[in-house]
C-alpha cells in the first residue's frame, strides 16, 4: 500500500500546522527530514530540512506504530509553524521522495476502514462530528463515533447466529430424534433482537433529524409579526417587514442554533383568501411547506388563529404582545421570544431524547430490512419449515452486517469519503 501524506489542519495561516503521513514508508520518510524520531506516542522537537540539507522549519513530531494509530499503520505527524510558505515546502518535499502520494480525499479515513479500527457506522459518525454545528449534533456524533451501534448490532448478531445454529441444528439432524424442541428459545431470541430493532428505528427518524436540522414553521394572517418575530430569532434582518399585507411571497430559510439543536426557521406568505395569483401561489408554498415542517408556530391575532390541522407539537401563541399587554410574543419588542424559544426548545429536546444508537436513514433502512426478515422467521416457526426459517434468519444477519460496513456498502463508499477534507 503506498504511503500518502497530506495536511491534516484547515489551510491557510495559522499558529500550528499539521502535516499527517501514513503508510511503511512513513518512519522512514520523516526521518529524511527530520533527522531522528521519537518513541512511539512520543513527541520531540526536531529540525526539518529538505533534500539539499537547507532547514525548513522547527516542528514537533509525534510518531504512532502500526496498529496503534489512527489508520492502523505507522503514522508520523509534523506540527509545523502555520506558515502557508512551510506547510508548502514540506509537502513539496514529502512528494519528490519515493513511493510517497499526495492523499485522496477521506483516503486516512479509509484507511481506518480497511484497517479494522472504525466500522462504517464509526466513520459516519466522525464526518457528522466535523460538520457538526449545535451541541445536541456534537453529542449525537460522538455517540455514534464511540462505536455504540456496532456494540449494539454485534449484539444482535450474536442472538440471530445463536438461533441459526439451533435451527440449522434441527436440519442436521433431521433423521434424528432431536431431544429439545429448539424453537421456544429460537423465538425468544428473535423476538428480542426485532424489539430492540423496531426502539431503535424509532429513534433514527428523530436522529435524522437532528443531523439535518428540525424545521420549524411560522404560520399566521398577513401583518400578524411572522417577518418580525423571525428577525428577532436570528438577531438579523433576514427577511423583510412592512405594514403592507402580503409582503412575504415566498418561504424564507433562516438556519440557527435554537437552544443547542439544529433549527431552520421557516417565515411563510400570510395565510388568507386573495384574488392575486402571485400570493396565492405563495401561500399554497407555505401551506405545502408547513405540512413537511416538524413543528408549527401559528401567531394568532386575538381570537383568529390560522386554519391549520393542528398536530402535537405546534405552539399558538399571541402575536403583537407590545400592543396587546398580555401574554404572547412581539418580534418588535423581543417581548415573549425567550418563553417562546424555550417551549420550542422543550418540546425538541423531547423528541431528541428519544435517540438510540442509529442516526442515519441508512441505519433506519437496514434496520426495517433485518427486522423484516425477524418477522418472517417468526411466523414460520409455527409451520416448521426450518429451511425457510433458516434461510430469514440470515438474510437478518446480513442487513445487520451492512450497518457496520461487513457487506453490501461498497457502493457508498466513495459518497461517504468524498465528503470529508482532504487531511481526514
Amino acid at each position: 500500500m503506498d504511503t500518502i501524506f497530506a495536511l491534516a489542519s484547515a489551510p491557510g495561516s495559522a499558529g500550528v500546522a499539521v502535516v499527517r503521513i501514513s503508510g511503511p514508508q512513513a518512519c522512514p520518510a520523516a526521518t529524511s527530514l527530520a533527522g531522528s524520531l521519537p518513541k512511539p506516542r512520543h513527541t520531540a522537537l526536531r529540525v526539518i530540512r529538505g533534500a539539499d540539507g537547507e532547514m525548513i522549519d522547527e516542528a514537533l513530531v509525534l510518531r504512532f506504530s502500526a496498529g496503534a494509530s489512527f489508520t492502523g499503520e505507522d503514522v508520523v505527524e509534523l506540527q509545523l509553524h502555520g506558515s502557508t510558505a512551510v506547510v508548502s515546502a514540506v509537502l513539496r518535499e514529502l512528494g519528490d521522495l519515493p513511493g510517497l502520494r499526495q492523499a485522496e480525499a477521506g483516503e486516512f479515513t479509509r484507511r481506518a476502514l480497511e484497517n479494522g479500527r472504525l466500522d462504517l457506522a464509526q466513520v459516519e459518525g466522525l464526518a457528522d462530528l466535523i460538520d457538526s454545528e449545535t451541541e445536541a449534533q456534537r453529542r449525537q456524533a460522538m455517540q455514534v463515533l464511540s462505536g455504540r451501534l456496532g456494540a449494539q448490532a454485534e449484539a444482535w448478531r450474536v442472538d440471530l447466529i445463536r438461533a441459526a445454529a439451533l435451527v440449522e441444528a434441527t436440519i442436521d439432524f433431521a433423521d434424528e430424534d432431536v431431544p429439545v424442541d429448539v424453537m421456544p428459545e429460537v423465538t425468544e431470541l428473535l423476538q428480542r433482537v426485532l424489539d430492540g430493532l423496531e426502539r431503535e428505528q424509532q429513534g433514527a427518524v428523530v436522529a435524522e433529524r437532528v443531523r439535518q436540522g428540525f424545521e420549524i414553521a411560522i404560520l399566521g394572517a398577513p401583518n400578524v409579526g411572522k417577518s418580525t418575530l423571525l428577525n428577532a430569532l436570528a438577531g438579523r434582518d433576514a427577511a423583510i417587514t412592512s405594514e403592507i399585507a402580503g409582503t412575504t411571497r415566498d418561504v424564507i430559510e433562516v438556519r440557527m442554533d435554537l437552544g443547542g439543536l439544529p433549527v431552520t426557521v421557516l417565515d411563510t406568505a400570510g395565510l388568507r383568501e386573495t384574488e392575486d395569483v402571485i400570493e396565492n401561489l405563495g401561500i399554497q408554498r407555505a401551506r405545502d411547506r408547513s405540512e413537511r415542517a416538524d413543528m408549527r408556530v401559528l401567531l394568532a391575532d386575538g381570537e383568529d388563529v390560522p386554519e391549520v390541522a393542528l398536530r402535537d407539537g405546534d405552539i399558538i401563541v399571541q402575536a403583537k404582545a407590545d400592543l396587546r399587554g398580555g401574554e404572547g410574543v412581539s418580534g418588535l419588542t423581543g417581548e415573549g421570544v425567550a418563553n417562546l424559544v424555550e417551549r420550542i426548545r422543550a418540546e425538541l429536546s423531547g423528541r431528541a431524547s428519544l435517540i438510540g444508537t442509529a442516526t442515519r436513514d441508512r441505519h433506519r433502512l437496514a434496520m426495517q430490512v433485518a427486522g423484516e426478515h425477524l418477522a418472517a422467521a417468526i411466523s414460520l416457526g409455527a409451520t416448521g419449515e426450518a429451511d425457510f426459517i433458516a434461510h430469514e434468519i440470515r438474510s437478518a444477519v446480513r442487513a445487520l452486517d451492512s450497518l457496520v460496513g461487513r457487506v453490501d456498502v461498497e457502493n457508498l463508499l466513495d459518497e461517504i469519503f468524498s465528503s470529508f477534507c482532504i487531511g481526514k
